[in-house]
């Protein structure tokens, strides 16, 4: 798991830093995980994980304004005193003098947003599940069609960005070509994005570099997608027997997490795009519950029933 800078984090949240004079662009966040101090400011302080972003929300907030001086100084001295990343305030709560006067002395940026405790955590815990995401790059073309992540994978040449690019103009839009980074997010969800250099570029061997935002539009990309479908093109081989009624899945895996995958074999004359969308729709389908092959199948047990009772009268 990597790391993210807490600047970005102030950035991304739009969070005000209360305190200034503490530097936060070389303190980094390593966890998703954020804690509430409630038990803390009792004094409990077993199995603190100190790698946490530290939220205040009301409760903690007028416990600690009913704390005694002397109470307060102890507390917030032992809290502040062990390497926390940063506090946040939440509500547009106000931390007190002394609180901020051991933060400033060990260095702990406080931070300040005007939204509420809940639905903060909840954002800040998903943006940072994403960033801290396991990833690895692999080489392919990522394609929103119909609301489906099409991963489209295969040998360098086999026509991926081709593929794409006739997707993208029959109004699909498109993730990443040539390196899609895959980040695991959950134990069922993978997201697909585009490096940062080759984000909304096309290459084309024979033509070059194309700008598919500008060309296209803004409505022809978008920068992340979940990936829930794979398509492997490979070149066709006549002594190779390939799926053609698809009653069993195939699956391929990344960090872990299997995705549906189809293995398209290419020659002259298959529409790829077609052929992609026509995935799309079919997975879409089975995942409400509907399956071709599987009606196919139940049909022809139904035309063998009929026959075999026509057969006995």
């Amino acid at each position: 798991m990597g790391s993210v800078h807490l600047s970005d984090v102030i950035d991304k949240m739009k969070l005000e830093n209360l305190t200034p004079e503490v530097d936060v662009s070389k303190i980094k966040i390593l966890q998703p995980d954020i804690n509430r101090p409630a038990l803390q400011m009792t004094g409990y302080f077993e199995h603190f994980e100190t790698t946490r972003i530290q939220v205040i929300g009301f409760v903690e907030y007028t416990y600690m304004q009913g704390m005694p001086q002397r109470k307060r100084e102890e507390i917030y001295d032992q809290l502040l005193s062990m390497g926390i990343p940063c506090v946040i305030f939440c509500r547009e709560l106000l931390p007190d003098e002394t609180f901020r006067k051991y933060a400033v002395r060990y260095k702990v940026p406080l931070l300040l947003t005007k939204k509420a405790t809940s639905a903060f955590t909840a954002e800040l815990i998903r943006w940072l599940n994403v960033r801290l995401a396991p990833c690895i790059s692999i080489h392919g073309v990522l394609v929103d069609v119909y609301g489906e992540g099409v991963l489209i994978t295969g040998e360098s040449g086999i026509g991926k960005s081709e593929a794409a690019l006739e997707l993208i103009k029959r109004g699909h839009r498109l993730v990443s070509d040539d390196v899609v980074e895959i980040r695991k997010v959950s134990e069922e969800t993978l997201i697909g994005s585009a490096p940062g250099i080759t984000k909304h570029f096309i290459e084309l061997r024979g033509i070059g570099i194309i700008d598919v935002k500008a060309l296209f539009g803004i409505s022809s990309v978008r920068d992340t997608q979940n990936i829930d479908l794979v398509i492997q093109l490979e070149d066709w081989d006549k002594d190779k027997e390939y799926d053609r009624l698809g009653l069993e899945e195939e699956y391929t895996e990344y960090l872990g997490n299997r995705i549906v995958c189809h293995r398209i074999p290419i020659r002259p004359g298959r529409n790829l795009a077609i052929i992609c969308e026509s995935a799309a729709v079919n997975h879409r389908q089975k995942k409400m519950g509907y399956n071709a092959a599987q009606e196919l199948y139940t049909r022809v047990q139904e035309s063998l029933t009929r026959k075999h009772d026509e057969d006995d009268e």
